[in-house]
């Protein structure tokens, strides 16, 4: 089962990684975003490093909020006319989960984002912090997981081999 949650922000304000790794940093905890992640181009899975664990992370897509709201006066309402969202879609792993939640405090923050869990009321900043806390301590009980290749951040189409002309 997959979980979802959705900043609404103004596309104007989307932070560039450093930005946004900087501001994660000043909300002291300890993950670090991929170090090729680039906002608009990026979609799939977003490796990040979470207290030394490495391979954890989220989904992640970005889209106008008309997209996302379409036909949902609930989700328009909560981006409350913010014209841009960043997705970030995890799995059962508290790991995973607590990634999108640091960058979700971040964004909100420092970015003016709204965040919302699956179309649910919006928290404050200082619940979102303490929900983001709670996912943490959860997380670190949490058994190191197989290892599993996940597919990367696709930023760019693969080359093909020099050997495949056509």
């Amino acid at each position: 089962m997959s979980n979802t949650q959705i900043a609404f922000l103004n596309r104007d304000s989307v932070p560039n990684r450093e930005e946004l790794q900087a501001s994660i940093d000043q909300l002291g905890f300890n993950l670090t975003l991929h170090p090729e992640f680039t906002p608009f181009i990026d979609s799939g899975f977003s490796p990040c490093i979470l207290d030394g664990t490495p391979n954890v992370g989220f989904e992640v897509s970005y889209a106008p909020t008309s997209e996302i709201a379409e036909g949902d006066p609930n989700l328009k309402a909560i981006a409350a006319g913010r014209d841009f969202s960043i997705s970030m879609t995890w799995g059962g792993s508290m790991k995973d989960c607590a990634c999108a939640t640091i960058v979700s405090c971040a964004l909100a923050k420092d970015f003016g984002a709204i965040v919302t869990y699956e179309g649910a009321p919006p928290d404050t900043l200082e619940v979102l912090l303490d929900e983001t806390r709670t996912i943490l301590a959860d997380a670190a009980k949490e058994k190191p997981r197989e290892h599993t290749q996940q597919e990367p951040l696709t930023t760019s189409l693969p080359k093909k081999p020099w050997w495949r002309l056509w």
